[in-house]
């Protein structure tokens, strides 16, 4: 396969568009037609590379520099092409940690990513929820290290105006299909989940508000669209069904009810539109890929698609009409029957050599040993058994947090912790699974297990709300018929693995043959059902009267996931060091440790004659679980493997 060079790349979007007009001149009587191509980057999260800084080895599944060279062969395509990018850009991976804490970036200094990002001719791009994760000044300042601007028109400063312009209007000129040019206004407004407010309250309380999505589009759209041709919405927010919620975190299908808005470019969720992730949700063409009628993408994450929407323009009186559209989402890499994985473009010089140096930094930075695992840690089973994936981040914030407490004056209640597992597969694919051998234990290994730039918080709650915890946790699995013989999947592939909290300190069964109590948005769906059984403290049933306390993070104790008894009003205690730095010192202190998870809960059981069947990844097969009978069925096509679980008794 051959890389498209950066030369190539930058004239692809000026030169090629007018050698590729194939339609002769238009007669003055007809209308003007032209063909608009919009490509969109979403959650990049820091991924220049394709590299696995985790398992430290090349990785063609993510990466700008691979969609790189779907950008540039998209813009050969056609003669109008334009770039925006969704969100999520400087943190995400060791790389964006390596610059946060280790390296730094100072005032007109250019991060790695952006400067990635600067040689691919963005126009615009928008805020996303991770952006705020170090603080409103590192933002600034890597906003400022763009050559392209940002709009967001619902994160506004205490004076009211918003963090960045709300709109901008880009003025381009575009070839129609009879070879014309014409001067294009294209429109844009950008969003960001206005539960940033809730999940940075470090970094923004005080300083940054938030509005919600729609209230905002209607707020500025009508002056846009009287001073654009196109509008073009860039929402770092997800599609999701039901009535229209204010402040809502997945407002994209709300939004395209909002008069105004030629086509959406969605994001924050990890997943691809149009796709089947997103069948049979009432508003949703899941094969067209339209909200409401309108045009939207959604480009995967780490750079795995380009999102792409051709518009078709006609030139009705002063005004260009949109008259049709198509819409995909291109992929990096292809999976092969045999689960093999396929690249389907090279990489981008450029935009490598615009993050070699940080590239190599962070290799560095991630391979300093702390200490030493005498056994393994990996995640395969971590949703269906006691894991030591979880178990290793529950015992360092329980080390961390004891003495915190006591100083506090706290000290005097039970101590719990609250950890989940981060890398589960899923939409992460077969390989997305923390997988940390014996002996020497680096940072990056400590980073497997502990993706996210989290800070350690502790919450006061009741043990009436340490149960609906549990049951909102739960909602993890979907719910087993014990009468039915058909193959059951044991686990809800729309709940994110990151909100299946197990808390230690306790005891408890999950009784998955009863229904979900809560639904995936964290709302009450099943008043009479209860899931945890046998909930236990010190070996004696848990009085829901008593008070615990809860180490957990910034995420979950703000309200994060909407779990009851962490709406960031039961914060007690705001510890300034992240999660995973607990971990490190943790392994540090011990110097060796041997990570065996305490079997504080499991499934209860279901009949043995029902088949449960669980997917993980192929490494799963050297780590079957205690307590679970395991029995391979095979593959799927996704390269995940099955296994029908069940149990003794």
């Amino acid at each position: 396969m051959t890389s498209i060079s950066r030369r190539a790349l930058l004239l692809s979007g000026a030169a090629l568009p007018l050698a590729l007009s194939r339609a002769p001149v238009a007669h003055a009587q007809n209308p003007a037609k032209l063909k608009l191509r919009l490509l969109e980057t979403t959650d990049l999260h820091v991924n220049a590379y394709p590299y696995d800084y985790y398992r430290d080895r090349a990785d063609d599944t993510v990466g700008l520099a691979k969609t790189a060279s779907l950008i540039a062969a998209a813009r050969a395509e056609v003669p109008n092409a334009l770039l925006f990018d969704n969100g999520d850009v400087i943190q995400g991976s060791p790389l964006g940690d390596y610059m946060a804490y280790s390296h730094g970036l100072k005032p007109g200094q250019v991060h790695p990513i952006i400067a990635a990002m600067n040689e691919l001719g963005y126009v615009c791009g928008t805020l996303g929820n991770h952006e705020f994760n170090y603080g409103l000044d590192y933002l600034g300042t890597s906003l400022a290290g763009q050559n392209f601007p940002s709009v967001c028109a619902n994160a506004l400063k205490p004076d009211g105006t918003t963090l960045v312009p709300p709109t901008r209007v880009f003025t381009r000129e575009m070839v129609d299909e009879a070879g014309q040019k014409h001067s294009l206004r294209i429109g844009v407004i950008g969003f960001v989940p206005p539960q940033i407010v809730r999940w940075d309250q470090a970094n923004l309380n005080g300083r940054l508000t938030t509005i919600d999505i729609v209230e905002a589009a209607r707020q500025h759209l009508p002056k846009l669209r009287a001073e654009a041709d196109v509008v073009v919405a860039l929402c770092h927010s997800g599609i999701a069904g039901g009535e229209p919620k204010a402040g809502a975190e997945n407002a994209a299908l709300y939004l395209a009810q909002v008069p105004g808005i030629d086509a959406i470019l969605t994001g924050h969720q990890h997943l691809v539109f149009p796709g089947s992730d997103f069948a049979n949700i009432a508003g949703v063409d899941a094969k067209r890929g339209t909200l409401h009628g309108v045009p939207a993408v959604m480009a995967g994450f780490w750079g795995s698609h380009l999102g792409v929407i051709d518009l078709e323009l006609e030139r009705q009186g002063s005004a260009w009409k949109v008259v049709g559209f198509r819409t995909e989402a291109r992929p990096i890499y292809e999976r092969t029957p045999d689960r093999k994985i396929v690249s389907k473009v090279d990489a981008t010089a450029a935009v490598l050599a615009a993050a070699r140096t940080a590239h190599e930094a962070t290799l560095a930075y991630v391979r300093q040993p702390v200490g030493e695992t005498k056994g393994f840690i990996n995640s395969y089973w971590a949703l269906v058994a006691d894991d030591p994936s979880v178990q290793i981040v529950s015992n360092a914030q329980t080390w961390y947090v004891k003495e915190l407490a006591r100083n506090a004056g706290l000290g005097h209640l039970p101590l719990l912790s609250a950890a989940a597992p981060f890398k589960a597969g899923g939409r992460g694919g077969p390989d997305y699974f923390t997988d940390v051998k014996p002996g020497p234990i680096a940072i990056k290994d400590v980073a497997d297990i502990y993706l996210y730039p989290n800070t350690v918080r502790v919450v006061k709650v009741t043990g009436a709300q340490v149960r609906e915890w549990l049951e909102r946790s739960a909602g993890l699995f979907n719910h087993i018929d014990p009468a039915s013989k058909a193959e059951q999947a044991l686990i809800n592939g729309k709940f994110p693995s990151y909100n299946f909290d197990v808390i230690d300190g306790i005891s408890y069964k999950i009784d998955v043959t009863q229904p979900a109590r809560y639904d995936n948005e964290g709302k009450v769906a099943a008043p009479e059902a209860h899931r945890i059984r046998d909930l236990a403290f010190n070996g004696q049933p848990v009085d829901e009267a008593q008070e615990f306390l809860v180490a957990t993070n910034n995420y979950r104790a703000g309200g994060g996931g909407n779990f009851p008894g962490a709406d960031g009003k039961t914060i007690v205690m705001e510890a300034p060091d992240l999660n995973r730095d607990v971990v490190v010192r943790y392994i540090i202190a011990q110097k060796s440790i041997d990570p065996t998870a305490d079997s504080n809960w499991s499934l209860a059981p279901w009949p043995k004659d029902a088949v449960v069947s669980y997917v993980t990844g192929p490494g799963a097969a050297a780590f079957r679980p205690a307590g679970l009978s395991v029995e391979e069925m095979g593959h799927t096509p996704e390269g995940f493997t099955k296994y029908r679980l069940g149990h003794a008794g």
